[in-house]
């Protein structure tokens, strides 16, 4: 029971100092309507194209929401040596870093359900097929958290996990099929673009949307799975390696 007990205030003390302040809220929800809106008023689409491109919103949403807010909140708190108390907690390593990524995960989910509700009064979402985009959004939340805990375990500085975060985050923008189809890109590239898990949680809301997505559902379900266990366990690797050893 005490382990519950840590790991849920753990959780309360992450929400109530880091994801209700306004900032990383406006971070979160603003940078990704901003891009789509000129997306949107570049390519001169009508609102029955809003579908369309309401995963990518809902992907970017997710990405820079958690990746943006974990990624320096970690680091800020290993450099403040807050971290050292939390591991006197009485819990393992693996789940307290569960209850310091579960903040991000929730804010992450979120962030994409809002303008996914505020699209349904603007456009038709009945084709919608909500069974497969909710765990979607969900999945694509824990490897976006557990891609900001990696990069928050593998540098010494607040700024450097920004810029290693932007390191990800730009490329996935224009490599993943959120915007630009993948066939579309130059034949180099496309390894690069199945190396990236935000890829297959991009054809599964393009799939669950429209009816497009690439690969089967269980195969993009299985491989972002796979990519969550293994930027979870190089964390807790990092983390027994640089921080606690």
């Amino acid at each position: 029971m005490k382990k519950w007990i840590a790991f849920w205030n753990i959780l309360l003390k992450d929400v109530r100092s880091y994801y209700l302040k306004p900032p990383n809220i406006s971070w979160g929800l603003l940078f990704p309507l901003v891009w789509i809106t000129m997306f949107f008023i570049r390519s001169g689409m009508g609102m029955d194209k809003l579908p369309d491109l309401l995963p990518g919103l809902a992907a970017l949403s997710i990405l820079f929401g958690t990746t943006s807010v974990l990624s320096v909140t970690v680091t800020f708190e290993k450099k403040g040596r807050s971290f050292e108390r939390l591991l006197l907690s009485p819990i393992s390593l693996e789940l307290l870093m569960l209850a310091k990524t579960s903040g991000a995960i929730i804010f992450g989910t979120i962030n994409a359900l809002v303008p996914i509700f505020a699209a349904m009064f603007l456009a038709d979402l009945s084709a919608l097929n909500w069974y497969i985009f909710i765990p979607a959004i969900v999945l694509i939340a824990i490897s976006s958290t557990f891609l900001g805990l990696f990069i928050a375990v593998s540098v010494k500085e607040v700024f450097e996990a920004q810029t290693f975060s932007n390191f990800f985050r730009f490329p996935m923008i224009f490599l993943c099929g959120l915007f630009f189809p993948i066939a579309s890109l130059p034949i180099f590239l496309r390894p690069l673009s199945y190396a990236l898990p935000l890829t297959y949680g991009t054809d599964i809301l393009h799939g669950s949307m429209n009816g497009s997505n690439l690969m089967p559902f269980w195969m993009d379900f299985l491989v972002l799975s796979g990519f969550c266990v293994v930027l979870f366990y190089f964390s807790l690797r990092n983390i027994n390696k640089k921080w606690i050893t």
